[in-house]
């Protein structure tokens, strides 16, 4: 039972890129961002009072709690610079940068917390790194002026360094507070980022211009994050981590496949390549 709750996790983060995608066609990206966290806040909580876990807030320390805000910071950031991202480029180029955070968590574990690096996460490393370079290269014979435009390249990697920063700081941050409080209250700090960013941009009065189709698909790219979420705790609970992680980072697959279906995007040889690549390496992260 425990790899169709895997499953599920990796199906609804895989579409969450898909449907923000169709959601952000005409409206701004950081609006989105705001809109969709206020689903994705309902979710953490519910799952705060589905597992009683809720009294567990009051006794959360001073410095874990600054830490949860500091990761919650990272979190609001990565995902605006994400939705940013996504908004101008191709999702097929996008997510694997985005999901080469792993990578860089790695290295700043290593840095900051001093934690090792096995041959096996050293090859990993590698294997993603090459895998995303492959995919995120121009198709030949694409125009010069497409080429030259990696506005969503920037966007997209730092998306990935507050990524990491997210884990780095949530590590620190969670070491005696349980997970769905944490991760409830990290929720809370994005919302209120991202509804700042929106006042402060001067753009508060068009929530109400947002496309109805388009207000739609916000709201169900956080219905499907908070899915996610809801169906990857439920593995943790029943499977065993070193089997249900893989699994769900399986979730790039989900991404490419609906793609290309909803957008048509194709995939070269090589970007086929790192793809595999990609997929590899990931799995290799965890051993």
């Amino acid at each position: 039972m425990w790899l169709v709750y895997a499953a599920g996790s990796a199906f609804f983060a895989g579409v969450t890129s898909i449907l923000a995608k169709c959601g952000i066609r005409r409206t701004d990206s950081n609006l989105a961002t705001a809109v969709r966290t206020i689903v994705v806040l309902v979710f953490a909580w519910g799952m705060v009072f589905i597992t009683s876990s809720q009294g567990q807030v009051t006794q959360i320390s001073g410095r874990s709690l600054l830490f949860l805000i500091l990761s919650g910071l990272a979190t609001g950031a990565s995902w605006l610079c994400y939705f940013k991202a996504l908004q101008i480029g191709d999702v097929n180029k996008v997510v694997p940068v985005d999901k080469s955070s792993s990578v860089l968590t790695i290295l700043l574990a290593l840095i900051l917390l001093h934690e090792k690096v096995s041959f096996c996460k050293g090859i990993g490393i590698i294997g993603i790194g090459i895998g995303t370079y492959l995919m995120i290269q121009p198709r030949d014979g694409e125009p010069l002026e497409r080429k030259s435009g990696k506005s969503w390249f920037v966007f997209a990697a730092l998306s990935a360094l507050f990524a990491s920063l997210t884990s780095i700081l949530g590590k620190v941050g969670i070491e005696n507070v349980e997970s769905n409080p944490g991760t409830a209250i990290r929720t809370g700090v994005v919302l209120v980022m991202a509804w700042v960013v929106v006042f402060v941009t001067r753009k508060p009065g068009t929530a109400l211009a947002v496309p109805r189709g388009e207000l739609g698909f916000i709201c169900l790219s956080g219905v499907a994050t908070g899915a996610s979420w809801l169906c990857y705790y439920h593995a943790l609970q029943l499977g065993p981590a070193s089997l249900v992680a893989p699994v769900d980072k399986l979730s790039i697959l989900v991404t490419i496949l609906f793609s290309r279906i909803v957008f048509h995007e194709r995939l070269t040889r090589r970007a086929f390549l790192g793809l595999v690549l990609i997929t590899a390496g990931t799995l290799l992260l965890l051993f």
